[in-house]
């Protein structure tokens, strides 16, 4: 739902400077072990449905709330097959602001609802091949999308 009270306060402070954001991101795979990607339609490559922690949140809770608003998809996670941060996943939004992001990557199982984002920062929503997903924003390891028994990654 856009940028949450916390953020935009912690903004107000800091500006467009570097912020760590602790955040998670889920892999959703169809019947056909297409993945689904979000495309904001602002500029920005692809993603996957992912967002920020809010304080209080549990990743498992985080990872719910926004695959919902992002996708209209109730999903529950399953597995957390990595856990990525570091200097490869700083990010510059086309506003300015930057980020470090911390995430709590899981796949996910979709439980109900129906594939009809909820917020207003979502353009597309579309399943690929693993062979043929588009460039990503954040670079994650290949391994993740092509194999689901695959290892958990850290870096």
């Amino acid at each position: 739902m856009g940028m949450s009270t916390y953020y935009k306060k912690l903004r107000e402070k800091v500006g467009n400077q570097l912020i760590f954001m602790p955040s998670v991101a889920g892999i959703i795979r169809n019947e056909s072990g297409e993945i689904l990607f979000q495309n904001k339609g602002n500029g920005e490559k692809w993603s996957l449905p992912a967002g920020a922690i809010e304080p209080g949140e549990s990743p498992a809770v985080a990872l719910v709330r926004e695959v919902w608003e992002e996708t209209g998809l109730h999903v529950v996670p399953t597995e957390i097959i990595g856990v990525f941060g570091g200097k490869d996943f700083r990010y510059t939004y086309p506003n300015g602001n930057q980020v470090e992001y911390n995430v709590f990557m899981f796949e996910c199982d979709v439980r109900d609802g129906v594939l009809n984002p909820i917020d207003q920062e979502t353009a597309e929503l579309r399943y690929f091949q693993p062979e043929n997903m588009p460039e990503l924003a954040l670079p994650y390891p290949k391994g993740l999308f092509i194999n689901k028994n695959r290892s958990t990654y850290f870096n």
